[in-house]
C-alpha cells in the first residue's frame, strides 16, 4: 500500500504542474468516468439502494428539498423526483450529467464538490458513493463545511463510502477508503454536522458481493 500511496503522490505532483493546479487525481478520475460511461452505469444502474434510501428518507420531510450530490447515473435522482420531492442533481463529470438528465428528466448540472455554495438550502444531501472520489484532507477542510452550511437545520446527509485503509489512484481513479476510526478522524470537527447512525454493508452488486461500505447519517444542528 505505501508504494501506491507513493505512486498516487508523485502523480499528484507531477500533474499539478502540466494542468495549471488543476489536481492530477481529478483530472484522471473525470476522464475515467467520461469514457467509461456506459460501462459504469450498466454497473452501478441496477444497485438495490433502497434500504438506505428509505433510511434517509425517513428523515427528510414530504415534498422536501434534496441534492443528489454526485449523482451518477441518475438513478436515484429519478426515484427522489417520483417520489414527490424537489430535486437539484450534480456531477462532476460532464458525460454522466448529459446522460443522467436524459434519464432522470432534469438538468443536472456539471459541479465540483469544492464549489458547493449553498445555504440552508437542502432537506437532505445524498451522497452515494461519491465523497470517496475526494482526498481524506479536501473532505475534511473543505467539503464537509460546505454540506453542512448547504443543510437546513435539522437537514440529514447521507454518505457511502468504501471501508479499508488505502487512498490513492485504484481502476483509474482516486479513492479515500474509511475505517470506523478515519470515519471519525474526518469528522472530528463537524460539530455542526455531527454522525448520527453508522451501518456497514456489502456490496449490493452480485459481481463485488465481497466489498464492504460504511453508510451514515448526519444531521446539521
Amino acid at each position: 500500500m505505501e508504494s501506491d500511496i507513493r505512486a498516487y503522490n508523485m502523480t499528484v505532483q507531477d500533474m499539478d504542474m502540466q494542468n495549471n493546479g488543476v489536481p492530477g487525481w481529478q483530472t484522471q478520475t473525470l476522464e475515467y468516468y467520461n469514457t467509461n460511461t456506459d460501462s459504469f452505469i450498466a454497473g452501478s444502474m441496477p444497485a438495490d439502494m433502497s434500504d438506505a434510501r428509505a433510511r434517509f428518507l425517513a428523515h427528510v420531510p414530504d415534498n422536501g428539498c434534496i441534492l443528489d450530490l454526485g449523482c451518477g447515473s441518475g438513478r436515484d435522482t429519478k426515484i427522489f423526483l417520483e417520489k414527490g420531492y424537489a430535486v437539484d442533481a450534480i456531477d462532476g463529470s460532464a458525460e454522466l450529467c448529459r446522460r443522467a438528465s436524459e434519464y432522470a428528466g432534469v438538468q443536472v448540472r456539471q459541479m465540483l464538490f469544492r464549489d458547493l455554495d449553498e445555504t440552508e438550502k437542502y432537506d437532505g444531501i445524498w451522497a452515494c458513493a461519491s465523497l470517496l472520489h475526494l482526498p481524506k484532507a479536501e473532505l475534511k477542510e473543505t467539503v464537509l463545511p460546505k454540506i453542512a452550511a448547504a443543510l437546513k437545520k435539522n437537514g440529514v446527509l447521507y454518505a457511502s463510502l468504501k471501508y479499508g485503509d488505502f487512498e490513492g489512484i485504484r481502476n483509474g481513479r482516486l479513492f479515500s477508503d474509511y475505517t470506523e476510526e478515519t470515519l471519525a478522524e474526518v469528522w472530528q470537527d463537524m460539530g455542526s454536522m455531527p454522525v448520527f447512525e453508522t451501518w456497514s454493508t456489502y456490496d449490493v452488486r452480485p459481481d463485488r458481493a465481497a466489498e464492504r461500505w460504511i453508510n451514515l447519517l448526519a444531521r446539521r444542528v
